[in-house]
């Protein structure tokens, strides 16, 4: 599933490089066509074998239209280092760029025409937020833990918003790189060429596409570093989260402006990279907002578990069935525990079946476990959201698991490495 996406970028790489040989060699050969002139289909004839004596009109207009201050494959470059730059901080990103198209404006009559997000009532409010968060992330180091957090929880939530509005409206407006061509039927005609197919619509509806994906897979990659600041209770952890951030964003504007096809190169790298954790990252991502979503709302208080399933997250890897997938916990007939669950929460539906044994309720300070009671031991099988605190005796009922019992004061390094499944190893089925 992940090749063919990865695959899909080699024929734009491709576009990219053509075009980029054409720029140096367009000096060199004046009646040179541009081979990603408007995503135009051109279909040439030379008739008796014999090329046009000086520039041709196709050429002339290319370079003498005072729009063309770079090829389509820089613009191309470009904007993939800007879709790439924006997705890992879309407040950020939109707003800088917003405002720096703003400032290039010379006239009213151009700003007026400026996107939505180079307009000041959404850049000047955007760069604010940004600037309060750059505060609580310095300044609110003094600040306590508990009273830090609900700031952190925020910017999850603002960076999801965020990120949501930018694939919709931002990425289409800013991908859309190929133009209709200016020349006309009758002038391709008279230079050789038989018809020419205007396919600007499809080029830009195929490079849209792409950078919505491509904006979606490292957006929620980047969320899952807010979401990580938010559970980790070591600022240094925070700290070091976020100057990754920062040390990325910097790098991809960095090497964008020294050269597009650098920035467009580490940009490439980002995005496999981004495509690899994507379901890492979006299992983590979910895990975090339906935590964050159930505190926020109290929702505990407003809950009651039903009496057959239940939704809740896998604690570990079993089966090849990654940690903290999101499905609904039931007893079968045969009294087996079963997760039925849907990769991505659109997929097909799929189930496990957990290994047999005496399960129990482990009762957190924040959140709540299943575990699984082996001699002396406890193993973490599922993870109960906030909404299920104060409900574990009726799971107890409703599940006939043994008891609920403490989950006791664990060492914050290992539950930190237990959350993001770096320390627990796969668990494998008995045999049966």
């Amino acid at each position: 599933m992940k090749k063919p996406f990865a695959l899909a970028f080699i024929p734009l790489w491709a576009l990219c490089c053509c075009n980029a040989a054409y720029s140096q060699s367009a000096a060199r050969f004046p009646g040179t066509v541009p081979p990603l002139t408007s995503f135009g289909l051109s279909i040439p004839l030379h008739h008796s074998g014999l090329r046009p004596a000086g520039p041709s009109p196709i050429s002339i207009a290319y370079t003498n239209s005072p729009d063309r201050t770079s090829t389509p494959g820089v613009e191309l470059a470009q904007t993939i280092s800007l879709i790439t730059g924006v997705a890992i901080s879309p407040l950020l990103g939109a707003g800088t760029v917003g405002a720096w198209k703003y400032f290039q404006a010379n006239t009213p009559r151009q700003r007026a025409r400026l996107p939505w997000f180079a307009q000041p009532w959404f850049w000047i409010p955007a760069l604010l937020i940004v600037t309060a968060c750059f505060l609580k992330d310095t300044i609110g180091i003094a600040v306590p833990k508990l009273l830090k957090k609900p700031l952190d929880a925020a910017e999850v939530v603002e960076h999801k918003i965020s990120g949501l509005i930018a694939t919709g409206a931002f990425v289409p407006l800013v991908a859309s790189v190929f133009q209709q061509p200016d020349i006309q039927p009758a002038v391709l005609a008279g230079t050789g060429f038989l018809a020419a197919i205007d396919l600007s619509w499809l080029g830009n509806a195929i490079m849209v596409s792409l950078m919505m994906i491509t904006f979606f897979i490292v957006c929620v990659a980047s969320s899952t570093l807010n979401i990580l600041i938010l559970l980790s209770p070591f600022r240094l952890v925070d700290l070091a989260l976020k100057t990754f951030r920062l040390f990325l964003l910097s790098t991809v504007a960095a090497t964008a402006f020294a050269n597009p096809w650098l920035g467009a190169a580490w940009a490439f790298v980002i995005i496999v990279l981004a495509w690899f954790i994507a379901g890492w990252s979006f299992r983590l991502s979910h895990f975090g907002l339906v935590f964050i979503w159930d505190f926020a709302t109290r929702r505990s208080k407003r809950f009651a578990p039903d009496t057959i399933a239940n939704r809740v997250f896998l604690a570990r890897k079993f089966n090849k069935v990654p940690a903290r997938s999101y499905g609904t916990l039931l007893r079968h007939k045969n009294g087996s525990l079963v997760l039925k669950y849907r990769p991505w929460l659109i997929l097909p539906k799929r189930t496990l079946t957990l290994p047999p044994g005496k399960y129990a309720v482990a009762k957190g300070l924040l959140y709540s476990e299943i575990v699984r009671v082996e001699g002396d031991s406890l193993e973490s099988t599922i993870l109960l959201p906030p909404r299920y605190r104060s409900h574990e005796q009726e799971l107890v009922l409703v599940y006939g698991f043994a008891d609920v019992r403490d989950a006791g004061a664990r060492a914050a390094l290992l539950w930190l490495l237990d959350l993001v499944g770096f320390r627990l190893r796969p668990q494998q089925m008995p045999p049966p």
